[in-house]
């Protein structure tokens, strides 16, 4: 407050800086210095495109891919199920190439998914082999059988795309957890339908 009482003089009111005040305002332009330099920072960028994100990407397409080959056995083992599992067929394939992958079931010879069933060697089998010329995961004979197998393949996907997110850099973390929400809704829809 300045007061002019003597028109030659200026009265300034005695304020005197005590030590907590310098350090507040030493504290309050630091961290304003900080809040800058981070809003700067290439980090998140780089982090993007590290070598341990395009693992997780690649390891999404894949995933994909095999899912999408797991939907492509079962729609050709069981016809009747294909107004229900073309929808989620599209989204899978749509999820595949988000991760930069191909947008169809890989081709025969690729590696199996990660979930499949083992083979037990014993020639009996409640499962369809996949049909001429489709080299895709074996499928269960029954339709209810089959669409519990992708409840539980979408199931499992989401869960292991969960548990990336802690690895995962911030876009690709918000990719992973649209589609293993994507995945989620999946499962219930295929076992609950």
């Amino acid at each position: 407050m300045i007061t002019t009482e003597d028109p030659g003089k200026w009265n300034v009111p005695n304020v005197a800086l005590t030590r907590r005040r310098t350090l507040l305002a030493g504290a309050a332009l630091g961290g304003a210095a900080l809040l800058t330099a981070c809003s700067e920072d290439p980090g998140p960028e780089r982090a993007e495109r590290s070598s341990e994100a395009d693992r997780l990407r690649r390891s999404a397409a894949d995933d994909s891919a095999a899912l999408l080959a797991r939907y492509d056995a079962t729609l050709a083992a069981h016809p009747p199920l294909e107004p229900a599992l073309r929808p989620l067929r599209a989204e899978v394939a749509r999820h595949a190439k988000a991760f930069g992958g191909d947008d169809r079931a890989p081709h025969p010879g690729s590696t199996p998914p990660r979930d499949a069933p083992p083979h037990t060697g014993t020639g009996v089998s409640d499962r369809s082999p996949a049909p001429a010329g489709h080299a895709g995961p074996p499928v269960p004979k029954d339709e209810k059988s089959a669409r519990a197998e992708l409840a539980g393949a979408e199931r499992k996907l989401a869960d292991r795309r969960t548990k990336a997110l802690a690895t995962a850099p911030p876009e690709l973390a918000r990719l992973l957890a649209s589609v293993a929400a994507a995945g989620a809704a999946h499962a219930y829809l295929l076992a609950g339908a």
